[in-house]
Parts: C-alpha cells; sequence; structure tokens
C-alpha cells in the first residue's frame, strides 16, 4: 500500500515539475524565470541628486587609467569629487562581441554580464559604492537598439527584424550590430530585466541610453514606468537622442547634440552668440520644469571624430570660455574623461591608445574647479530663469531664483571686445562670483580674447 502511495506522489511530482518547465520555456527553448529579479545588493542611494543640480562625469574606462579598468577609476573617485561632479556615467560595462566586431564598447555580446577586460562584478560594486561613500551617484550606459552579431539573443531569430530577404541586418551601417525588433513584445521584456537587473545587482543609479532614437518612444515609456516602479530607488535617465516626444516617455534629460554643433560654428565660423538663444528654445521643447539638456563640448564620440576641445574652441583659454556657456546658460554640464587636464590628443575609437596624464595643466583642472564649484553653489545657476543678452561676439545672460541674480558675459572671440551691458547690470554694484570682490559696473565692459565674467547679487 505504501508503495503504491509513494507511486502515486512520485507521478504527481513529476506532473507538476513538467507543468513547471512547459510554463517556464519560450520560443526556441530559452528559459525565462518567472521571477527574474535578483535580490537587491547593497543599499540604495538616497543621495541621488535632483535632476537640474546635476553635474555629469563621464568615464572612458580604456583611456581613463593605465589599468584601463574599474580599479583605475576607483582610484581616483575622490579627483572627480574634487572636480564638482555629483554623477558619475560609466561607458559601456557589458562583454563586447567579436563576430564582425571591431572591439566597440558598444557592441554588446551580453546584457547581464561583467567585461572582465574591466574586471569583476566585485569591482563594479566596488566602485559603484565607493562613489555613494563619497556623495556621487553611478549612471551605466545602455544599448539598447541592437546588439552584437553572437549575443546570446541571436537564438530568438524573431527578436530581429529581417530585411525583405529575410535577412538579419545592421542599422546606420553599422555592420559590428544587428537591429533588435521593438515589435517583438518578448524581447523588449527581456531588455528591461536586464536593465533593473543593473539596478539591482550592482545598485546602480540610472542609465545613460544610447542612440534613444533608434527604438520607439513606446519602449521607452514601458522601460522608464517600469524602472520607476523599482520604488527603493531614485533613477536618473539620460537620453542619447533629440526625437520629439523624448522628455514625454519620462526621461530626466536629452543630449546636446544640437548645442555643441551650434558652439562649434560660433567658434569655427564666426556665427553670431545669439544663435546660441535658438537652441535653448529648440532643445527644450516639450521639457517640463525639471527636465534638462544635457550640454558639453566634448565626450567619447566627437572627441574621436572632431577632435579635442582645444582643438575646436580657441585653445585652452577659449575651451574654459565654451564651458562656462554649457555650465551655467541652460543645461546640465558633463565633463569628459581628461577633459579637466586639457588632453591635448584624440581618444580615438576603440579607445586603446594613449591614456589621460593626470598631471597636464593643473591651472586648467583648478580653473574647472572654480566653474563647477560656483554652479553648484548657486540655485540660479542651476534653476534659474535665464534672460539672454547676448550679442555678436559675446554670449551674456542672467540666471535669476528668488532674490539672487546672477549675470555672465563670455567672449567667444580670440580678440578683444566692448560689450554694452544691459539694463539693471550697467551701473550698479555687483560681487565677483569667484573671488566674492565686490565690482560696481559702468555702462559698458572690455572683455579680453574668451574673457569671462561672472557676477552675483
Amino acid at each position: 500500500m505504501k508503495t503504491a502511495i509513494s507511486l502515486i506522489v512520485l507521478i504527481s511530482l513529476l506532473l507538476v515539475s513538467a507543468a513547471c518547465e512547459k510554463q517556464d520555456v519560450s520560443d526556441n527553448n530559452n528559459i525565462i524565470n518567472p521571477n527574474p529579479d535578483p535580490a537587491q545588493y547593497g543599499t540604495p542611494f538616497q543621495g541621488v541628486p535632483d535632476a537640474r543640480d546635476v553635474v555629469i562625469y563621464q568615464v572612458n574606462m580604456r583611456a581613463f587609467s593605465n589599468t584601463r579598468n574599474f580599479q583605475g577609476v576607483i582610484a581616483r573617485l575622490d579627483s572627480i569629487k574634487a572636480l564638482g561632479a555629483n554623477v558619475i556615467y560609466l561607458m559601456p560595462i557589458y562583454p563586447v562581441g567579436k563576430l564582425r566586431a571591431f572591439n566597440s564598447p558598444y557592441c554588446i555580446k551580453d546584457y547581464k554580464a561583467v567585461n572582465a577586460e574591466f574586471g569583476t562584478l566585485a569591482d563594479l560594486r566596488a566602485l559603484i559604492d565607493g562613489a555613494h561613500e563619497r556623495g556621487m551617484a553611478v549612471i551605466l550606459d545602455w544599448v539598447a537598439n541592437h546588439t552584437a552579431w553572437d549575443h546570446e539573443w541571436m537564438s530568438n531569430p524573431t527578436w530581429y527584424v529581417k530585411n525583405g530577404s529575410g535577412e538579419m541586418y545592421s542599422p546606420n551601417g553599422w555592420n559590428d550590430v544587428v537591429q533588435l525588433n521593438f515589435s517583438n513584445t518578448e524581447m523588449r521584456e527581456e531588455m528591461i530585466r536586464a536593465m533593473k537587473f543593473w539596478v539591482l545587482t550592482a545598485n546602480c543609479d540610472g542609465f545613460r541610453c544610447d542612440y534613444s532614437d533608434g527604438p520607439p518612444l513606446n519602449f521607452w515609456k514601458q522601460a522608464i514606468d517600469s524602472l520607476r516602479n523599482i520604488k527603493s530607488h531614485k533613477l536618473l535617465l539620460l537620453a542619447e537622442g533629440t526625437k520629439a516626444g523624448t522628455f514625454s516617455q519620462g526621461f530626466d534629460y536629452t543630449f546636446g547634440f544640437r548645442f555643441y554643433d551650434q558652439m562649434k560654428k560660433v567658434y569655427a565660423n564666426n556665427q553670431a552668440a545669439t544663435t546660441i538663444d535658438n537652441i535653448n528654445t529648440t532643445e527644450y521643447s516639450g521639457a517640463g520644469d525639471n527636465q534638462r539638456v544635457v550640454r558639453y563640448i566634448t565626450n567619447h564620440d566627437v572627441n574621436s571624430s572632431d577632435g579635442t576641445p582645444i582643438d575646436l574652441f580657441g585653445g585652452k583659454e577659449g575651451s574654459m570660455a565654451a564651458f562656462v556657456v554649457a555650465a551655467y546658460m541652460n543645461g546640465v554640464p558633463m565633463v569628459y574623461t581628461g577633459q579637466e587636464v586639457g588632453t591635448p590628443y584624440r581618444i580615438s575609437f576603440p579607445f586603446t591608445g594613449n591614456t589621460i596624464n593626470w598631471t597636464l595643466n593643473p591651472s586648467m583642472t583648478a580653473e574647472y574647479k572654480k566653474i563647477i564649484a560656483f554652479r553648484n553653489s548657486s540655485a540660479a545657476i542651476r534653476r534659474g530663469t535665464l534672460t539672454s543678452h547676448s550679442t555678436q561676439d559675446v554670449c551674456a545672460f542672467t540666471k535669476v531664483s528668488g532674490t539672487e541674480t546672477v549675470f555672465v558675459a563670455v567672449n567667444v572671440r580670440n580678440s578683444t571686445t566692448t560689450y554694452t551691458l544691459p539694463d539693471g547690470v550697467s551701473n550698479s554694484v555687483w560681487n565677483n562670483a569667484f573671488t566674492g570682490t565686490q565690482v560696481t559696473m559702468d555702462a559698458e565692459i572690455s572683455l579680453g580674447p574668451y574673457e569671462y565674467y561672472v557676477l552675483t547679487k
């Protein structure tokens, strides 16, 4: 009798097991865990800054240190903090594809693994923990539009778009990657699970979403809603895109492509500084009160393709003037690996050449610290109402928040120019924002080549 009962129990267990296996298996027998979210590592960071108050530091691991890994970044966390940054943005940390590949960090082979080139998951956690201990958030680069040709998802052919011949293909001539199919519900859900994986497994504080104009807006809406539902975390989400409607999907930031392009024209083509005013309008179309555009004078793409800030913006002095506009006028500033020491050479794709010499140009580093420190101390610069007073050669504006007013005038030319001060600034007493010294302004000022005034009261 016991034998018969045991046999019945065994058969019942086997049937239950078979049913569970059937429930958990998707197309092509890829097992999907019905409870895929990992346990929370560590304690969610409570110091994530308000989106309006951010200064981003972009880390290119391959060039950042002689060791070219997470440990090299850990060793310089105090330096990033001292610069004034409060958000670190790490370029892709994932294994890179080998098939049809060029060693691009944006050719992702596995969304849920750490590239051994940079270290281990424990090393990544140590980096993020170290940043959190210093009051800095960390966001990861996320490449949603495409994968490597040898990504594990290639076993799911319906997860990729096919051309008229029924073949998978590369988007935009990027031959090392293959286009994902955002009409596939399973792929979208697995992508979102992978993003949540890093929030929980590594305790990261958000994502910079590469080529966000590629995936459809409704995917980003779905992903952001899901990420925001992790109530234990405050996340910062940056879209590297400008597609109309991007802000409305829930991103905190879009990318300042237009600002960068126009600043190049102002410097190289002698276009009027007033043309930047138009960018303030177009880049903020659809933005809410707390949403911002990330503005930069270099990043990993344009540094490799266009040149360094020193190349593009009139040497050390001119590039500092351009950074003042980027940091103060109407956006959230981003500083790229080595920018603050005036690195004179390009960090060329795939970024495996020169590393940064951190001893270069200490006076330039000090100037970056001074500019960022005032931004961090000024509610008017970070959150104030902008009024432009620009001319052909001078980018000038006031920012006002409550009782604080800041006036900024930046000569964007390599020659001395005379600037007539606007009403409310002329014939009045101000304080030099960097020294605190009291300054009495007349009707006009003379600005030397690439000189800038920052006054407050």
